[in-house]
């Protein structure tokens, strides 16, 4: 499985604490805000925006915290001006590290992002080092039995999609960026429950990290994401499950 399934995995299975709710749809407003400014206010009409009103539901965002975000893009409330940037470095064991951020003050953010690949004895280097490792891609999730793997993984590919993998009864299936929302709903017309379907970067290729390193991975990858400014983080690691499984019981 892929850096970016292992990834999602185990901050699925993590899951949001409580205190960090607030920051969650913090962060969920900014990506709703940006979806909207930059394209259609109606979710109906912007494909990116519904997605991420879909996300923010999934996460119990209250209904007004989504409008008002929307409102705000649309210019019917007063916010704050978000722009955005990607910084690019090398974690431990020589890992690719893409983050994205949505940020009002690009210089705040580039300093708290220095400090921690920093104090994480890492390297924060010149934009376009690892980009082109990272391609862009649609990513869904649906949870499979192991009787109903094989038959969701040819529906997923009569449907357009240009992958399945699945590990532990999670389907992953990848398309092309533009082909998301044909297979989503091609898959959803088939009574195919979707567990999440996003537009994200999926690694070319894989470093395999060995236990010692992966945890100090896995908590600089923590240390990214608790920014607020900080939307996504992608690495190209591949963790072994006995570190993840460490890394599950220090949450």
């Amino acid at each position: 499985m892929s850096g970016h399934s292992k990834w999602s995995t185990i901050k699925r299975q993590k899951g949001a604490a409580d205190a960090k709710r607030g920051q969650l749809f913090t962060k969920l407003s900014r990506e709703i805000e940006l979806a909207a400014r930059t394209g259609d206010p109606d979710p109906e009409m912007n494909f990116r925006l519904r997605l991420t009103v879909q996300k923010a539901r999934s996460h119990n965002m209250p209904v007004e915290n989504i409008e008002r975000a929307i409102k705000r893009a649309a210019g019917g409330a007063e916010g704050t001006h978000l722009v955005e940037a990607t910084y690019e470095g090398y974690g431990p064991g020589g890992t690719a590290i893409l983050v994205e951020t949505l940020t009002d003050n690009k210089n705040r953010t580039t300093a708290e992002i220095r400090s921690i690949f920093i104090r994480s004895n890492s390297n924060l280097s010149d934009s376009g080092c690892v980009t082109w490792i990272f391609q862009p891609k649609g990513v869904i999730t649906v949870s499979a039995s192991a009787g109903d793997a094989e038959k969701l993984e040819l529906q997923a590919i009569d449907a357009g999609a240009e992958d399945v993998k699945e590990e532990g009864g999670v389907l992953e299936i990848q398309t092309e960026p533009e082909g998301l929302e044909k297979v989503k709903r091609a898959l959803e017309e088939q009574g195919i429950k979707i567990a999440s379907a996003e537009l994200t970067r999926v690694p070319q290729n894989i470093i395999a990290l060995d236990e010692k390193t992966a945890i100090p991975t896995l908590k600089l990858m923590d240390r990214l994401e608790e920014l607020d400014d900080v939307q996504r983080v992608f690495i190209n690691a591949d963790f072994p499950d006995k570190a993840l499984e460490t890394y599950r019981s220090q949450g």
